[in-house]
């Protein structure tokens, strides 16, 4: 099926482009939101007069959101969760999660269809994009420790490097395997 987008559509095309996409995308979602159109003659024809309002549409909302782009840049979140020996999470990091982080953080709703990233499943150093407008896409960052143990926050953010964290992440680890080994070894004599 062809149509003819009226507004921006992420990962699809911007609005006056003509898509061929499937019968159940186009039929169920785009038209019923009023995304898009049928692609007839008539539907063409407009699709100039379309652009050109969408372009004014687009810079005037990238020039209203540049300053909070520029903020939500340099937001660092930090997750304390609980997880296993092998640094895997007894759940998840989602969409939500960093949605409503970044919320409380800049002081601007950001609603979990904004954030673009998979469910964290692990510790360490993560990004996720925050799609503002089609143009407007800032990344965060994403730190996730186990949960009880301190992080070097400014040290760790301040320098950029993530020694201190990876030394801290690693180390509860490494303790926990010797003191297993001592167990066995106790064991294994008795």
């Amino acid at each position: 099926m062809k149509v003819m987008l009226t507004k921006d559509v992420y990962k699809l095309g911007r609005a006056g482009d003509i898509k061929k996409v499937a019968d159940g995308f186009g039929r169920n979602f785009l038209i019923p939101q009023g995304l898009a159109v049928l692609a007839t003659a008539g539907a063409i024809k407009q699709a100039e007069k379309i652009r050109k309002t969408a372009e004014i549409r687009r810079t005037e909302q990238n020039s209203e959101l540049k300053g909070l782009a520029d903020q939500i840049t340099g937001v660092v979140v930090t997750f304390g969760a609980k997880a296993g020996e092998t640094g895997k999470l007894y759940g998840s990091i989602t969409t939500q999660d960093v949605a409503t982080a970044v919320s409380e953080q800049t002081r601007f709703e950001v609603k979990k269809q904004q954030v673009d990233m998979q469910p964290i499943r692990n510790l360490g150093e993560f990004t996720a994009k925050i799609r503002l407008t089609m143009d407007l896409i800032p990344e965060v960052k994403i730190i996730v420790h186990r949960e009880g143990e301190a992080i070097e926050d400014e040290d760790v953010e301040d320098s950029g490097e993530a020694k201190g964290e990876d030394a801290v992440a690693e180390a509860p680890a490494s303790t926990e395997a010797a003191a297993q080994t001592a167990e066995t070894a106790k064991t294994a004599e008795a």
